[in-house]
């Protein structure tokens, strides 16, 4: 059997500490041929929701089987449930505390990760990680069904933070994260934008802010407005930071509203 499996890492563990070391060195020792790559360990701490639109982002380029595990949990050792989820030909494993919410829909198939078999002999109350998630992913890569973790489960955790607000003529978002550039990014995406403005003018605020076009890249003016590669409505600083030159932060309301 290939086992050849690539399994993607999201936490915000950074790189300090061993912790990323350690969950590699659980699914090395279970499985040596998976193919782990690390997406970022860099999310803002305890940041769910800014977790939940990386993982969004970047898992479609993934090929399908690709084993995703997600570790953002500030309720680790709590009653959240540990899960493992198909989808879209994909397979997510991490906590259920919203992290999955831009990537499950009602079609998915959850379940909930109960088979100790499949988990480190001691479990940590703190580092689920390495003693679950991992150990989880390892064994999955080896061809293991999904359905073997526990017992299949409806629903799932859902950060209604995620989404915007949407009114006849107006529209409440927020900025959700920042990338690496200082470009600020919405949780607003270019669908739901499309719909909205149509052939109506707009105005977009954030702060003393405004907007009234989209521009197709941040060279075209020195404040931006514009769908980024993500696919959201997000904010830039020609050759600079947005974020540092207008001073703003995650949460920050993001008005529209047609003229």
């Amino acid at each position: 059997m290939n086992q050849e499996k690539i399994i993607t890492f999201l936490t915000d563990f950074g790189t300090k500490d061993s912790y990323v070391g350690q969950m590699k060195g659980v699914v090395l020792s279970i499985n040596p041929r998976a193919k782990i790559i690390d997406i970022t360990h860099e999310i803002e701490p305890q940041d769910i929701r800014e977790a939940a639109f990386v993982l969004k982002e970047y898992y479609p380029y993934f090929p399908e089987g690709t084993i995703h595990v997600a570790v953002v949990d500030p309720e680790v050792g709590g009653a959240r449930r540990p899960v493992a989820c198909m989808h879209n030909g994909h397979i997510f494993i991490g906590p259920d505390n919203g992290i999955f919410t831009l990537v499950l829909n009602d079609k998915a198939e959850i379940y909930h990760i109960q088979n100790r078999s499949f988990m480190l002999p001691h479990i940590s109350n703190t580092f689920h990680g390495r003693d679950v998630f991992s150990p989880v992913a390892a064994h999955l890569s080896k061809g293991i069904p999904v359905a073997s973790v526990g017992e299949r489960i409806e629903g799932y955790t859902v950060l209604e933070s995620c989404f915007p607000l949407i009114y006849t003529d107006v529209i409440y978002g927020e900025i959700v994260r920042f990338d690496r550039f200082g470009n600020a990014i919405t949780n607003i995406d270019e669908k739901t934008l499309d719909g909205f403005v149509k052939d109506r003018g707009f105005k977009i605020s954030l702060g003393k802010k405004e907007f009234k076009n989209i521009k197709k890249s941040y060279f075209e003016d020195e404040f931006s407005c514009l769908i980024g590669s993500s696919g959201y409505l997000e904010f830039g600083y020609y050759k600079g930071s947005f974020k540092d030159k207008i001073g703003i932060w995650k949460g920050d309301e993001v008005v529209i509203k047609t003229l």
